[in-house]
């Protein structure tokens, strides 16, 4: 029986996604993210090397790791062969659905109008991720999607920074939010963990009743 998101991320209600280029700061970065109160993270498979960031990230045992940017069937099969624990994509798409749900993990399509909620629904899929939240209309857009769908929780992504982060956890239709500001590729480049674990905490406290 494939889990679902909710079960997977067990209470946590921030999602750094990470577009991660060296290898190398795959531990550092996991390292980081968990001192600073994380418990999960999403590595988006934006660049080459993904697949290995994502194995390195998930032996570190203390996230559940997914994989963000999932556009086709195969990929997702190679993000869980490397230990992604949940699958995210910007936008619906049968086959990584049904692939998913072979495998048995949580898939998470990205919806922006009710047309592609209706598609999701229709799939049996009752959590989605808003994209991208903030240019589609932030909040409000989120409430207007929410009213007629009150069965749906939402996974706000795309443009959301900490200044918006507690108006969005505040939504009851709100499952978590996903957001790149914590551990962004200046933060890597400069090596700036640090400030990855201060600004991950910042944020986990935001979203911790």
């Amino acid at each position: 029986m494939t889990a679902d998101l909710a079960s997977v991320l067990a209470g946590t209600r921030v999602v750094p996604v990470l577009t991660v280029r060296a290898p190398s700061a795959a531990g550092p970065l996991a390292d980081a993210l968990f001192e600073g109160g994380a418990r999960c993270a999403e590595v988006t498979f934006r660049t080459p090397d993904a697949e290995q960031v994502l194995k390195t990230m998930a032996a570190h045992g203390g996230l559940a790791v997914g994989a963000g940017t999932v556009l086709s069937a195969e990929q997702a099969e190679r993000a869980v062969a490397a230990g992604a624990r949940f699958v995210v994509s910007p936008g619906f798409d049968a086959e990584v659905v049904a692939k998913c749900r072979e495998l048995g993990v949580p898939v998470v399509p990205g919806t922006a109008t009710a047309t592609e909620l209706m598609r999701a629904l229709k799939a049996g899929i009752t959590t989605v991720k808003l994209f991208p939240a903030e240019s589609i209309g932030g909040l409000r857009a989120l409430r207007a999607l929410a009213a007629p769908f009150p069965g749906v929780r939402f996974v706000p992504t795309g443009g959301i920074g900490a200044e918006q982060l507690a108006g969005y956890l505040a939504e009851p239709s709100v499952l978590a939010v996903g957001g790149s500001w914590m551990a962004t590729p200046a933060h890597l480049n400069a090596s700036a963990y640090g400030e990855i674990r201060r600004l991950t905490a910042e944020a986990v406290e935001v979203g911790t009743p």
